[in-house]
């Protein structure tokens, strides 16, 4: 554990490291000569490649370089079940595995290139599946277990799902009555066994009957490997691209950003089926050949430090609403645990307040450390690193091979990189690491907007201070984030405005102090219908049953009319201004007022 030591007040605070205490000497030291020296090419050569130049498949350096050397006995996955089971899974193993998945999917027929869902709580079906499907060069796509009915929908329609992954429980429930809209979706295995179910397969069945050897076939750096979905503001969610080379910027960035050493234990407590769950709760940890640790339960403070303890975790990411709710608790709470094997931490979701990073080194005598990057980066881009002082509440510094930047649009359409220190701007990446994503699947407009020249665009304001640490401002859209969820307002509005009583439907993004934003909607009525608590209950439940409770609203709102602008435009800017008290700003283009 590092030695930490902090200037107050709080918002102009910076911690400082004693580095002759660390329990290690961390990747990353002289951040400077790192970022001078560093290129992607020789980055490509910290992996092995697949066997006779075949190229590079992910789950060949996540897990069959391992297995076939001194790490083959190295636990590879953990995993802690809700009910107290315990499984454990060595490189060898997942091997193994992975490899009947990959063969399994070949004798269903799935082909390279298909998309294969998965839709599972955090137990090591989850794991085998998504790794087996890049191994046979199939779309891998991890979903949250949490969604409604009408999400997962979407998002097998979008990605054209050839196979679903799941339980019987979540098939019954949120699946099984919407297959008729899913002409492309050939094949479902449930992983619980039970007797036959029309339509479906037993992931036992299949496993038993597969063969445990696999070659992975030549495999392309641009070959596509996985598609992460993420909302906009209008429109249907967006299925971003990342193909195979992705591995090289999971590995760098488990490297320098995480600190990843050989005989680490790595705990990252997000669900695969939001990204940071897939790049560094499967991927990035096991190329580096670590133990990584899946809990299968959701947070609970006491639940979670006992974890801490018993596995004797040494690298931890986690997110910043289970650090306000460890808060919510007191350091206190933290003092009866031996921590001592934890020497990183590290989070990730939403920005991180400055009193969550200090409150870190009151608990654990060490801080979180932020850092920063989206489902289209495809791994982290900024980050406070273990080495180095942190500002609480700054993103940190990019990453060696990123080059950042704030900028502001230009009339003639291109940018202007802002110098000057503390000028609030777009934040902008210069485009060309590995992970960056490769386009949005069936939108390449949408894809094309995201770019201005060598920049890509983020959409997140931000500022850099003089010494280049980055500060995030806010989101240039409306994206809505909670909890680590992007929330995109159309896919709520639409869902609410099924209900026969609802006429229209706007959704904003309301400050939690736990959650980061919660979904807020504001609704107006159909002639006939009256607002009543009893409605409001109606309509909170129809949107959770439709949405499920990660995106469902949490607040509803009647109002007689919402504000539009000519065009028919709900204005969402306008009702979250009001909704807090804030400027509204220019509504020279409003079309209709009634609150």
């Amino acid at each position: 554990m590092e030695s930490a030591t902090v200037s107050r007040p709080i918002r102009q605070a910076v911690i400082e490291k004693d580095r002759a205490l660390f329990s290690r000497q961390p990747n990353l030291t002289d951040y400077a000569a790192v970022r001078a020296n560093f290129d992607w090419s020789s980055a490509r050569t910290m992996l092995d490649g697949l066997p006779g130049g075949q190229g590079l498949n992910i789950a060949h350096e996540a897990i069959d370089r391992h297995a076939r050397g001194r790490r083959a006995d190295r636990v590879a996955l953990r995993w802690l079940g809700k009910a107290g089971a315990r499984r454990e899974l060595t490189y060898r193993d997942l091997q193994r595995a992975t490899n009947r998945f990959a063969n399994a999917l070949s004798g269903l027929g799935v082909a390279a290139g298909e998309a294969v869902f998965v839709l599972l709580g955090r137990v090591p079906e989850l794991y085998i599946a998504v790794l087996g499907a890049l191994k046979a060069k199939c779309v891998a796509s991890p979903l949250f277990s949490a969604f409604g009915p009408e999400p997962i929908a979407t998002r097998l329609d979008i990605g054209a799902g050839k196979v679903l992954v799941t339980t019987e429980v979540l098939y019954r429930r949120k699946v099984e009555a919407l297959r008729p809209r899913l002409p492309n979706l050939g094949q479902v295995i449930l992983i619980d066994d039970g007797p036959p179910i029309a339509g479906t397969v037993r992931w036992s069945a299949l496993m038993m009957a597969a063969s445990e050897e696999f070659v992975i076939p030549s495999t392309g750096p641009e070959d596509m490997a996985l598609l992460h979905f993420t909302s906009g503001t209008t429109g249907r969610p967006k299925g971003a691209i990342h193909v195979h080379e992705a591995v090289v910027t999971h590995h760098v960035t488990g490297l320098y950003a995480l600190d990843l050493h050989d005989d680490d234990i790595f705990w990252c407590t997000a669900d695969p089926g939001w990204v940071t769950g897939t790049s560094y709760g499967i991927i990035a940890p096991l190329t580096h050949g670590v133990t990584t640790l899946v809990v299968e339960e959701e947070f609970d403070a006491q639940t979670w430090y006992g974890v801490l303890a018993a596995e004797r975790v040494t690298v931890w990411y986690t997110a910043p609403t289970a650090i306000r709710m460890m808060m919510k608790l007191g350091a206190e709470a933290v003092r009866g645990y031996d921590l001592g094997a934890l020497r990183f931490m590290a989070s990730v979701g939403e920005p991180l307040n400055p009193e969550a990073v200090v409150w870190g080194v009151e608990a654990f005598g060490q801080p979180f450390h932020d850092n920063w990057w989206q489902t289209e980066t495809g791994g982290i881009m900024i980050a406070n690193f273990l080495a180095l002082p942190v500002k609480p509440g700054s993103m940190g510094l990019p990453l060696p091979g990123i080059d950042a930047a704030i900028v502001e649009r230009t009339s003639d359409g291109g940018v202007r990189v802002i110098d000057e220190p503390m000028v609030q701007g777009e934040l902008a990446l210069k485009a060309g690491w590995p992970s960056m994503m490769r386009g949005y699947l069936h939108e390449e407009e949408r894809f094309r907007k995201c770019f201005v020249g060598p920049w890509y665009l983020t959409g997140d304001l931000a500022k850099r201070d003089a010494d280049g640490y980055f500060w995030f401002v806010g989101r240039a859209d409306d994206v809505i984030k909670s909890s680590g969820h992007l929330i995109g307002p159309f896919e709520v509005e639409s869902t609410l405005m099924e209900h026969p009583a609802v006429a229209e439907a706007g959704v904003i993004g309301k400050p939690d102090p736990m959650a980061g934003e919660i979904v807020k909607a504001f609704v107006a009525l159909k002639p006939g219908y009256a607002e009543s608590e009893g409605l409001r209950r109606e309509l909170l439940g129809h949107a959770r049953r439709h949405l499920g409770a990660a995106v469902a609203p949490k607040e509803i709102d009647f109002r007689a009319n919402l504000p539009k602008t000519r065009s028919g435009k709900i204005m969402r800017r306008l009702l979250k201004a009001r909704e807090l008290g804030l400027p509204e700003g220019d509504i020279s283009s409003l079309e209709s007022d009634e609150r």
